[in-house]
């Protein structure tokens, strides 16, 4: 079995009032989740943004040139699914509409 362990999401925008945008806080859209009660199973959940980086550095265990940045999944956003997440540092604004990998750990069941 060659399952994948992380779900697909997009990068929607960031977290914004009528004025003010946080950075800090992201908006994803989760592949197959259209609910407010669906989001409840990611609550927690790690995320990924993945690139590729402009100097070739190695990492241990992974490619030269790719680069993540870790976030964690904080609360829902709205009655549609989108949910909200906090990273490591604030993902770059190129990101928007990119994919993130909201991996299926820690697990709360």
């Amino acid at each position: 079995m060659s399952g994948r362990l992380w779900s697909k999401a997009i990068f929607a925008d960031y977290k914004q009032g009528v004025r003010n945008q946080r950075e800090h806080t992201a908006l994803l859209k989760t592949e197959g989740v259209y609910a407010r009660d669906e989001t409840e199973f990611y609550l927690g959940k790690r995320c990924a943004f993945m690139y590729k980086a402009k100097n070739n550095t190695v990492t241990p265990g992974g490619k030269p040139k790719t680069r993540v940045i870790w976030g964690k999944i904080t609360c829902t956003h709205g009655n549609s699914g989108t949910v909200c997440a906090k990273f490591g540092s604030n993902l770059p604004a190129k990101a928007t509409g990119h994919r993130i990998r909201v991996m299926l750990y820690p697990s709360r069941v």
